[in-house]
């Protein structure tokens, strides 16, 4: 192992967080990538013993070291407190959410091809969570678009286009309603297209008949770039393509600071059951690996991230041991094992 480790801070989270996130660290290591893991708290349990969601000592730890592997995290539903993950992006202006969606060798779908890039503003819209009761019955909830954060998370989508030699930029927008919020966002991303990136194919198309365009053939697209809520639900909605939420990896990357995570939910009726899938956490990782390559120039990540993807690629072509919402009968620990063994 690497005489020189790399801290990141690990929150295990809710439900079945720290199944997935065991399973990933366990892996991670395995590959022989130089980092130390610091745990952290965030979510319920934070509160139980920290009197917070999100503690400040959680906060203070990632931007030390500026890089963190979290598990899910569960939010109450209309009520409660706010969500930690919202929570988290803002207060680190973590605002390029960055979700990568591709057809995984040996996961058979209805589609085939797909390799999407999604980029959704993270900081910004309707998850600004301004809320107001005005009368009885009544409640308003605004919307936010600032240039700064609409051009911002557009120059991230450009460059990483070019930087990864892909070829297409698509806004999803309905600036044809929102005309001022949108249409900001619509002109900030043509604007930076035009000045810096011209070589980079681009469209504007109405999410609405966007979304029936991406059900009819998502080949058609490459990298989607989109405000806060419409960012959210696509996501999810793509990764329906390709086999769901537990074999897609997500990341929220900000100027001095990122966190990777399973973008699925803390499903606590499954926690410690051994049922968890923890692909999605461990491609996370990955994602995580590939950042500190590119940003710390190390050469031990970059290797242990490709391990890492040929072995869970190796698993899955193999079919024989499958998670449950691959199809298998698998256990959690059976699942790692096997990625385990095949590196």
């Amino acid at each position: 192992m690497s005489k020189e480790m790399i801290e990141a801070v690990l929150i295990a989270g809710d439900g079945i967080g720290p199944d997935v996130t065991a399973a990933a660290c366990e892996v991670i290591e395995a590959a022989g990538a130089p980092i130390k893991w610091l745990p952290m708290p965030a979510g319920l349990g934070a509160a139980a013993t920290h009197g917070d969601v999100l503690p400040e000592i959680t906060l203070a730890e990632l931007r030390r070291t500026g890089v963190g592997l979290k598990g899910p995290v569960g939010t109450p539903i209309g009520g409660g407190f706010r969500s930690v993950n919202v929570t988290l992006r803002k207060a680190l202006d973590l605002y390029a959410a960055v979700r990568p969606v591709r057809n995984l060798p040996g996961v058979t779908t209805r589609y085939e091809g797909v390799d999407l890039v999604i980029f959704r503003e993270n900081t910004e819209g309707l998850y600004t969570g301004i809320e107001n009761q005005i009368a009885p019955g009544v409640v308003t909830s605004m919307k936010v678009a600032t240039e700064g954060a609409c051009t911002r998370i557009a120059e991230y989508a450009f460059d990483y286009c070019v930087h990864r030699q892909r070829k297409k930029v698509s806004v999803f927008h309905k600036a044809n309603i929102m005309k001022l919020t949108d249409g900001l966002f619509l002109r900030c991303a043509k604007a930076v297209r035009d000045a810096k990136y011209p070589q980079v194919e681009y469209e504007e198309i109405i999410i609405d008949n966007a979304c029936m365009q991406l059900v009819r053939d998502p080949t058609r697209y490459d990298v989607l770039l989109m405000e806060n809520l419409y960012g959210d639900l696509v996501s999810d909605l793509c990764a329906g393509m390709v086999g769901g939420l537990g074999v897609v990896p997500g990341a929220n990357i900000g100027r001095d600071c990122a966190v990777f995570e399973a973008v699925h939910g803390s499903a606590p009726d499954i926690a410690g059951k051994g049922l968890a899938n923890p692909l999605a956490c461990l491609m996370s990782g990955v994602m995580m690996l590939n950042f500190l390559a590119e940003k710390l120039n190390s050469q031990a990540c970059k290797t242990a991230a490709g391990r890492i993807k040929g072995a869970y690629d190796h698993v899955l072509v193999e079919g024989k041991i499958r998670t449950r919402d691959l199809g298998g009968l698998a256990t959690t620990r059976e699942f790692t094992n096997a990625i385990v063994a095949a590196l």
